[in-house]
């Protein structure tokens, strides 16, 4: 049974950065794609970043890219998302995602089988 953890979020003001957390366990060995997801208040959630555990190929929203990086230790046992340059609309819950190997994307929140409990981001000016 595959467990994440998010930590890492806060208040920050606009223009500042954060490093988001996310510790995982339960994985067995093999292909799988993990994702940092949003959820601002009244709006669907979306898909901020992803990354192929094997290929360590990425996919950003185009809102953030440039501005957030996704990232995953050598162990893969976490995986980790800086941002830089928040803005007011960066502000949402953050949620760090997995699946199984295949289609590894931002569009499809609906396909990630595990999910963690999420961490606040604020972003004010």
């Amino acid at each position: 049974h595959v467990q994440l953890v998010e930590s890492g979020g806060g208040p920050v003001q606009a223009g500042e950065s954060l490093r988001l957390s996310c510790k995982t366990s339960g994985y067995t060995a093999g292909r799988y794609c993990m994702g940092w997801f949003r959820q601002a208040p009244g709006k669907e959630r979306e898909g901020v970043a992803v990354i192929d555990s094997a290929s360590a190929s990425k996919n950003y929203a185009a809102s953030v890219k440039g501005r957030f990086t996704i990232s995953q230790d050598n162990a893969k046992n976490n995986v980790y998302l800086e941002m830089n340059s928040l803005v007011t609309d960066d502000t949402a819950m953050y949620y760090c995602a997995a699946k199984g190997g295949g289609y590894c994307g931002t569009d499809s929140p609906e396909i990630f089988a595990s999910w963690g409990q999420g961490t606040q981001v604020t972003v004010s000016t």
